[in-house]
């Protein structure tokens, strides 16, 4: 192809995207917004509000660079799942070089409720401060008046700080030994020995419990939860919020001990609880996993591997990063996973991949292209 017929074809490309309406998913495709710019909005989270559906992600910029947090949070609409009108920037990380949130901070999978008693949209996520990789283990807080935003940055904090969870262990509460207190187990795991022999729960009993990959939940009745990888990633903490969404309540259980699932995703069905996660595999994808109970706070009788068929034992080459139930549909849930690219952060792409349900399990399979009818027979 000549030169000047490639630049014709660079010019063209997205005016033609912005005319082009969507009317299916195609997972692991360059999905476009409505300007023709590829959506970007990794490891996001979905809120369904006055007839809309928002979708809350990291921005990516290109290379490596794009790891760490240069823009903010991005927000998207829509009104029908296929189609997304880019709404700007959400959250801005600042300029200010002190702040949490300074450009270059690590800002991961933020995902925002609303609050019917304050009137406020409140986004979470996993915040690491600029330059000391991921040994904050912090959990950041901003609201908003607006759904779109602008989101004002409140605070960051670390979970639960002299708070014990429902099911301690009288070892827990045992003088730590200052082996434990030395060890600076900030990375992936724990060299193989056991959370509770090192009793890194007892170690963050004061300053607060870890936090990574994480997930917000709010049932039936409006309680809130905030679920995420803590322990030097091995154990997940399902810690309940106070009435504003602005704290915790001191009320948490943990889950999965030992068990090193990131990636955590909760939904409700048929009043059983499901959750869904991954290993602990950096950025390389690996077999999902899945869990059912009968309440928030367990028990958790784990159910394997979701995903069937060619690819499972990588969730199709895809992380979880939500679950999200279609409105207005009964039982029916859209799985959404990222294909992370590390190496080019921007270029990562968004798995969406339709949810079947058999005998209080749940299932997904590989689809090329499909769309909602595909629930219409289910």
């Amino acid at each position: 192809m000549n030169k000047k017929l490639f630049c014709i074809i660079c010019f063209l490309w997205p005016l033609l995207a912005y005319s082009q309406k969507y009317h299916s998913f195609r997972p692991g495709e360059l999905w476009l917004d409505n300007n023709g710019v590829h959506i970007n909005a990794h490891g996001g989270g979905f809120i369904f509000y006055n007839n809309k559906y928002y979708w809350f992600g990291e921005h990516k910029i290109e290379g490596e660079k794009g790891n760490y947090a240069q823009v903010g949070v991005h927000c998207y609409s829509s009104s029908d799942l296929y189609n997304w009108n880019d709404e700007g920037i959400a959250l801005k990380v600042s300029s200010e070089p002190n702040s949490d949130i300074a450009q270059g901070c690590i800002l991961e999978r933020p995902k925002v409720i609303y609050n019917p008693n304050t009137k406020k949209f409140v986004m979470w996520f996993h915040l690491e401060p600029k330059g000391k990789g991921y040994t904050g283990a912090l959990s950041g807080i901003a609201t908003a008046n607006k759904i779109t935003g602008p989101y004002t940055f409140i605070r960051s904090t670390r979970t639960t700080p002299g708070c014990y969870p429902v099911n301690v262990l009288d070892l827990h509460k045992c003088p730590v030994k200052q082996s434990t207190i030395d060890k600076k187990l900030y990375g992936g795991g724990l060299n193989g020995e056991h959370p509770d022999t090192l009793n890194i729960l007892g170690r963050d009993f004061k300053e607060g419990q870890m936090a990574r990959d994480m997930q917000l939940f709010v049932d039936d009745n409006g309680k809130a939860y905030h679920i995420f990888a803590s322990e030097t990633n091995s154990t997940i903490h399902i810690a309940e919020l106070t009435d504003d969404f602005l704290d915790y309540t001191g009320k948490y259980v943990r889950a999965f001990v030992n068990r090193y699932m990131k990636a955590p995703a909760i939904f409700k069905k048929d009043g059983l609880y499901y959750f869904m996660g991954s290993g602990c595999t950096g950025w390389k994808p690996n077999a999902a996993r899945s869990a059912v109970a009968p309440s928030i706070w367990g028990p958790w009788t784990e159910l394997g591997n979701p995903c069937q068929g060619e690819n499972s034992e990588t969730t199709f080459h895809s992380q979880s990063t939500y679950i999200l139930p279609v409105s207005g549909r009964k039982n029916v849930f859209i799985y959404i996973g990222d294909r992370w690219n590390p190496q080019n952060a921007i270029d990562g792409r968004y798995i969406w991949l339709p949810i079947d349900f058999q005998d209080n399990r749940f299932n997904i399979h590989w689809h090329n292209e499909w769309d909602l009818k595909y629930f219409d027979c289910k």
